[in-house]
C-alpha cells in the first residue's frame, strides 16, 4: 500500500478542494491556523506551511491583523521566470488554447533589429498569438526570434506547442529581461483580446537569453482585468 501525503498537503488539498469547488468564493475567509491545526490533528507549524505554499501559488493571501482570504484568481504570470502559458491555465485547472494570427518570415525594422541585437533588414521570424483561457483571450503575444537559433520555429504547430515550449526545447533560457507598463492599446488589439481601447491592459516586453546569444523578443498584451503579474522573493534566514 503506498503511504499517504505528508499532513501538510492533506490540508492543502482540503483548501483547494474548498477553493476550487466554490465553497470558498473570491475574498472568502479561511480558517485560522489555530483551528486548522486542531482540526486535523497536526502542529500550527504544519498548518502554516500549508498556507504559505499556497499564498506563493497565489491562492491565498495573508492580510496582517485580519487573516488569510482566497484571492481572486486571474490568469497571472511570473515576473522572474518563465513560464508556459499553456501550463499556467491548465495548472488553474481551465481549458487552453489559441489562435494564430500570423506566421511569417520578414526583415527587420529600427525597433526589432534594436530589441533582438541583429542588423537593420536581418530576416527574423514573426508570430503573433491570441492565448486563451476557457475561451476567454487573456494575452496577446506578438514575438520575433532569431533563426539563427530556432531555424524551424516557424515550422511548428502552434496548437500543440507554444512559442516557449519551441524555444525552450532548442535554446534552455538562461538569462531574462522584462519591461512592463500601463498602456491603451489600439482598435485591432482590442479586437483580438476582446476589449475596449478606453481599458488599460498590461505590457510586458521580454527578451530571453540562452548564453550569450539572444534568442527571442516579444511584446505581451493583457487585458488589465483579467491578468496580473506577480513577484515573489525567497529570503534564507540567517
Amino acid at each position: 500500500m503506498g503511504s499517504s501525503p505528508p499532513l501538510y498537503l492533506q490540508i492543502q488539498q482540503h483548501l483547494l478542494e474548498k477553493i476550487q469547488g466554490g465553497d470558498w468564493p473570491a475574498h472568502h475567509q479561511i480558517p485560522p491556523e489555530e483551528q486548522l491545526a486542531r482540526d486535523f490533528g497536526v502542529s500550527r507549524m504544519t498548518a502554516n506551511k500549508a498556507i504559505r505554499d499556497l499564498v506563493q501559488q497565489g491562492y491565498l493571501t495573508r492580510q496582517p491583523g485580519l487573516g488569510t482570504f482566497v484571492t481572486d484568481r486571474k490568469a497571472e504570470s511570473s515576473l522572474v521566470e518563465v513560464h508556459n502559458i499553456a501550463e499556467e491555465v491548465r495548472s488553474r485547472g481551465h481549458d487552453y488554447h489559441n489562435d494564430v494570427l500570423r506566421r511569417e518570415a520578414i526583415a527587420a525594422d529600427d525597433e526589432v533589429a534594436l530589441r533582438l541585437g541583429v542588423r537593420l533588414g536581418t530576416q527574423v521570424f514573426h508570430t503573433l498569438i491570441v492565448h486563451r483561457e476557457n475561451g476567454v483571450p487573456i494575452q496577446l503575444e506578438d514575438r520575433y526570434v532569431n533563426p539563427r537559433w530556432v531555424p524551424a520555429y516557424l515550422d511548428t504547430d502552434f496548437s500543440r506547442h507554444t512559442p516557449n515550449e519551441v524555444l525552450v526545447a532548442a535554446c534552455p533560457i538562461t538569462d531574462i529581461e522584462h519591461v512592463v507598463e500601463a498602456v491603451l492599446v489600439d482598435a485591432a488589439t482590442a479586437r483580438h483580446l476582446d476589449t475596449d481601447v478606453t481599458r488599460p491592459c498590461l505590457s510586458m516586453i521580454r527578451r530571453t537569453w540562452s548564453g550569450e546569444s539572444l534568442i527571442s523578443y516579444a511584446r505581451l498584451i493583457h487585458p488589465g482585468e483579467r491578468y496580473k503579474l506577480r513577484s515573489s522573493v525567497h529570503r534564507q534566514s540567517s
